[in-house]
């Protein structure tokens, strides 16, 4: 969903209100002229009865009143979704740290961090395509700590890998073979945004990322990976059997 469209809709939200309560309006009108006529022309020795007709007009009022409260909180709801996409303009063409697995490769580039715990013996990092293919393995820090990697978008076979979404797996071990909880961050620049599900979303080529999800915003040219780990060394490739 684009921003303009996001604004649209509400528009058109309001527009079915405002035709609600027109509605409402002719109603009441033709109900108060029917009113008037038929008292116009009662029969005096048996009049109308007033309890009857007041209830009625209680009733439309309350209608009436119901519909305008309606339409004044959509009014509200298109006023707040207006709101989120103006705050996405600030993020354009700038760098986010979002939490997640799902990294961007953008000319021979994509970034991400890996938060390790005590106790690690051993780390494995993984990269697959969205097809769910391994194109790229390493071993990895045991250090505790934060550890940010730049991938340069090369498989295990050397071959360089089409820019794209891939997906981002680290994987560690203690001394006695349990999985230890990683904590996975990764970077891009954002290219768009919109209100996707009632959520405000950026959109970082591919990938789609919950704003509330967005850990740091830098400018481009001071969005280097915080103090990169050496580049991992691909795992072997396995020696073919005799």
């Amino acid at each position: 969903m684009s921003i303009i469209n996001g604004i649209s809709g509400s528009v058109s939200t309001d527009t079915q209100a405002g035709q609600s309560a027109q509605g409402l309006e002719e109603d009441l009108n033709r109900f108060l002229t029917l009113l008037t006529t038929q008292l116009q022309h009662q029969d005096p020795l048996d009049p109308m009865d007033a309890t009857q007709f007041t209830s009625q007009l209680v009733q439309f009022a309350s209608v009436e009143q119901q519909i305008y409260q309606n339409a004044n909180l959509e009014k509200l709801l298109a006023v707040q979704e207006t709101n989120k996409l103006s705050s996405l303009v600030g993020f354009i063409d700038n760098v986010v740290e979002v939490e997640g697995q799902d990294i961007v490769l953008d000319g021979s580039s994509g970034r991400f961090t890996y938060g390790m715990p005590l106790g690690s013996v051993e780390t494995q990092i993984t990269i697959s395509n969205m097809d769910g293919k391994q194109v790229f393995t390493a071993q990895g820090s045991t250090d505790p700590g934060i550890h940010a990697v730049e991938w340069d978008g090369t498989s295990n076979e050397g071959q360089l890998q089409p820019d794209g979404l891939y997906r981002v797996q680290v994987t560690a071990f203690d001394r006695q073979g349990n999985l230890l909880d990683v904590f996975h961050t990764t970077f891009g620049r954002v290219t768009g945004g919109g209100v996707v599900d009632g959520k405000t979303t950026l959109f970082i080529g591919p990938l789609r990322v919950d704003q509330d999800n967005v850990l740091s915003v830098q400018k481009p040219e001071q969005a280097a990976v915080p103090d990169p780990d050496p580049e991992p060394e691909p795992d072997p490739e396995p020696e073919p059997e005799a």
